[in-house]
């Protein structure tokens, strides 16, 4: 075998191995991004499968209660798998800020777009849409001059009458962490003690069988999130039910606000992928696919609710921060504990 026929020969071998070696070289996975959340996965998923079909990175969504989560996240450790943690209440993200589970983020957007009343100092948290506890009542019971306070429904006269979330209702924990932050330990025992006994059996589980409750005339009056009345009012428009913004009278506390949001995990392997779905979450876009899917309240100011919902500014709400509601929930669960609410 002369020079020239060697040379051409190894040139084929060594085609031949490339050509094997390219099929065998794994193609790498689309990246990815693993969400923990405590919001219903109805209220979140249309919103990442969104930011999925914009990007192309694939979320993969683990849904269950907030606090489980924080629990949850706390045990892994530094085996976590989880990238982003949302949540339905700012005091669960606090609580995560604390326990050092969070990663701070330098965000120019955030800092431009979400006031700091709903960020944590560092961003390790941020929210990104707003709810507010309101009153639910029957029109054909009930009159707005009826009713004027959360506090109201302590009264007798309620008795029977009213529908109420129960002990572990994580929108009822913070809502008496903040009645109790603004009113005090005795008001605050005094109010629960008073709902416990004017409920009776009628204490629910979900805010959505709160309004039914409310719908159908079985009780008078309700607490819930705003915007649980506004989805059963898209689907049943003739129901007879309406929303009271309680606590506005001059000296009231105001309406109880609280936030759901997000924050990037800590361990995260995927940390500029989990940044992009952060600002996602509070682009334009993000913020008017909560307005307009789950009648929330967007956080950025340029994005406008439904225009269902009471102007933004029609209303005040109470002057008690979010970064306070984690240190002030577990005050708030012992109070609930002795009223005897379950």
């Amino acid at each position: 075998m002369n020079q020239n026929q060697f040379q051409a020969r190894l040139l084929c071998l060594l085609s031949a191995w490339l050509c094997v070696l390219g099929t065998a070289l794994p193609v790498p996975a689309a990246e990815h991004l693993v969400v923990y959340s405590g919001r219903a996965e109805r209220l979140i998923k249309p919103v990442l499968d969104a930011f999925q079909t914009k990007t192309g990175i694939q979320v993969d969504l683990l849904s269950s209660g907030s606090t489980e989560l924080v629990n949850r996240l706390q045990a892994e450790g530094l085996r976590t798998p989880a990238d982003v943690f949302i949540t339905n209440d700012a005091g669960s993200l606090d609580r995560a800020y604390e326990l050092g589970l969070l990663l701070p983020l330098a965000s120019k957007e955030i800092d431009q777009v979400i006031p700091a009343t709903f960020r944590a100092p560092d961003n390790s948290w941020v929210g990104l849409s707003g709810r507010v506890w309101v009153l639910i009542y029957n029109t054909s019971q009930v009159t707005p001059k009826d009713l004027t306070s959360l506090f109201d429904l302590a009264d007798p006269k309620w008795k029977g009458r009213i529908a109420i979330p129960n002990a572990g209702s994580e929108y009822l924990q913070a809502g008496v962490s903040v009645i109790q932050a603004f009113h005090g330990d005795d008001r605050t025992r005094r109010f629960l003690e008073g709902l416990k006994a004017n409920a009776g059996t009628q204490v629910f589980g979900k805010s959505s069988q709160i309004v039914e409750a409310v719908a159908k005339g079985q009780a008078a009056v309700g607490i819930v999130n705003h915007y649980y009345i506004y989805r059963h009012l898209a689907t049943q428009p003739n129901a007879p039910i309406a929303i009271l913004m309680p606590d506005q009278q001059q000296g009231g506390m105001g309406a109880i606000l609280n936030a759901a949001g997000v924050g990037i995990v800590k361990q995260t392997r995927h940390a500029e992928a989990a940044t992009r779905l952060v600002e996602f979450l509070v682009s334009q876009d993000g913020q008017k696919m909560f307005a307009d899917l789950n009648k929330e309240y967007p956080i950025r100011a340029d994005v406008a609710p439904d225009p269902a919902l009471p102007p933004r500014n029609s209303f005040r709400t109470t002057t008690v921060p979010l970064a306070r509601l984690s240190e002030l929930r577990e005050p708030a669960m012992a109070l609930i504990e002795k009223s005897g609410l379950r």
